[in-house]
């Protein structure tokens, strides 16, 4: 429930939203540039509450904001396509401060729609709230003292720029020192709202890259500039990569970052309850996609990962596959495939793959990892009599 000095401020807000209905976000109000799509969120959220609340108990508000804010605002990859060189070609936008507006107000309508759902639906549909960040994990390239902190530049401006403000209200300290008052500042009211405004924290995670200091060093396409956190990032080091590569170029096998992620989120939120909302991997190539081994020894070398961080203490509640089947990949459309379930473009028909029968005996208790040492997260979650494999029949993102 909000408190006192939050009711009437939230209970005038709702009811001005809920007369109105959907402008043009972009053209016209500036989309999340823009304070005015903070209520148009709420207004959606609220009629998704309203309409599914009696079903849905686990809502994530927004999906990888820091994902939206990197690729929309700062690459100019991703609607609206907004950015400036060095990053981009774009015939608009500021890839320096952009990406630091469009989050600012992302974060903010996630804390208003948060306490619109705790003050109006929870008394009655009693549901749980989060927020999920695509979370790569980081090491040093170089064993060095300031690529570790460039580590901890990296995770803070890839992870906390999503989770410190819904936690604690206010952003991380590593940002403030980079962008110094170029950085927004959330008002008293507003860091009101948004402290302790999750219920739970959603972590997608696929890979984990080598973190180049470049405050002390030279770097190039952007790294030296404090959007990036004076930092660059890599796959490979001296010509080797840091893990098996996949279809996708930045992403690798590299199964101990699902434990050093999952620890690092449980570290510095006190172990809040937590999801892996996304983990899956696409294929080098596609020939044999329905003899998908490969998939399998992803997610079992990963699922071992998260198992020994589950061991450690780590509050995880769930863990879910990306994906059930192949779908539409962002930019890469129907090219990549990371689905458990082959489909074919042209008849839409759903084959299983090996993953599909390989997963449905996971879930069953019914396979081991290569040391013959059980790593079903539903039998490590048992033995700490909590529920992790399917915690709630669904889960929705607004």
């Amino acid at each position: 429930m909000c408190s006192d000095s939050l009711c009437g401020f939230i209970q005038e807000h709702y009811q001005s939203v809920s007369k109105k209905g959907y402008p043009d976000l972009e053209q016209r109000d500036g989309g999340w540039l823009s304070p005015l799509l903070r209520e148009e969120f709420v207004h959606f959220a609220s009629i998704c509450f309203e309409s599914f609340g009696d079903r849905v108990k686990h809502w994530v508000t927004i999906n990888e904001p820091n994902m939206v804010a990197d690729f929309a605002y700062l690459r100019g990859l991703y609607p609206p396509a907004r950015c400036s060189p060095p990053f981009g070609n774009c015939s608009t936008g500021n890839s320096d401060i952009e990406p630091l507006i469009g989050m600012h107000n992302m974060l903010i309508a996630h804390a208003m729609a948060v306490e619109i759902y705790r003050t109006f639906f929870w008394p009655k549909q009693n549901g749980f709230v989060g927020i999920v960040a695509h979370a790569f994990m980081y090491e040093p390239l170089r064993d060095e003292e300031r690529d570790r902190d460039a580590v901890d530049r990296a995770l803070a401006f890839n992870v906390a720029w999503t989770f410190d403000p819904v936690v604690y209200g206010d952003y991380p300290a590593e940002m403030r020192h980079c962008h110094g008052l170029e950085l927004p500042r959330f008002s008293a009211k507003e860091k009101q709202l948004l402290r302790g405004s999750i219920d739970f924290i959603g972590v997608n995670h696929y890979s984990t890259l080598y973190v180049k200091d470049c405050i002390h060093s030279p770097c190039p396409s952007g790294g030296d500039r404090p959007i990036m956190g004076f930092l660059n990032t890599t796959g490979y080091r001296d010509g080797v990569p840091i893990g098996e590569p996949t279809g996708l170029d930045d992403f690798f096998v590299v199964p101990r970052g699902m434990e050093k992620i999952i620890d690092y989120v449980k570290q510095r939120y006190n172990n809040m309850p937590m999801f892996v909302t996304e983990n899956g991997c696409t294929l080098q190539t596609q020939e044999n996609e329905l003899e998908d081994r490969d998939r399998i020894n992803f997610h079992k070398s990963y699922l071992a990962s998260l198992a020994r961080a589950i061991r450690s203490g780590a509050d995880v509640r769930g863990y879910f596959v990306w994906s059930v089947m192949d779908n539409f990949e962002w930019l890469n459309g129907y090219t990549k495939r990371f689905g458990l379930y082959y489909v074919d473009r042209e008849t839409l028909e759903r084959t299983p793959k090996l993953s599909a029968g390989w997963f449905a005996s996971f879930l069953r208790n019914h396979t081991h990892n290569n040391d013959n040492e059980e790593i079903s997260l539903a039998s490590v979650v048992h033995n700490q009599n909590k529920v992790i494999s399917q915690m709630e029949p669904e889960v929705a993102e607004m």
